[in-house]
């Protein structure tokens, strides 16, 4: 998959957990082998990968949370690289 379709609404795979980690002093993402530390823009798309919206609602979404316009490429991208990582289904 090259690209995240408008009705695409990712979840995060089972096998990993997002999480604040105090001692990392950020959001990170657990699985079995181990842990990614995620920045802040990461963190924050991947709270909002719950299976329930849409990529335009999830920038949409975004967008509003952060009063900022014109996110929808870098998101559209990271999304599709965390599906590619095996983050997201």
């Amino acid at each position: 998959m090259n690209d995240m379709l408008n009705a695409d609404r990712p979840a995060l795979n089972k096998l990993f957990r997002l999480q604040w980690e105090p001692a990392q002093n950020a959001h990170v993402l657990l699985y079995p082998e181990g842990m990614v530390k995620l920045n802040q823009s990461a963190a924050e798309i991947l709270k909002r990968c719950d299976g329930t919206r849409d990529m335009n609602a999830l920038i949409a979404d975004l967008e509003q949370a952060f009063n900022a316009r014109g996110l929808g490429p870098e998101v559209r991208a990271f999304v599709t690289e965390a599906h590619s990582r095996g983050w997201l289904e």
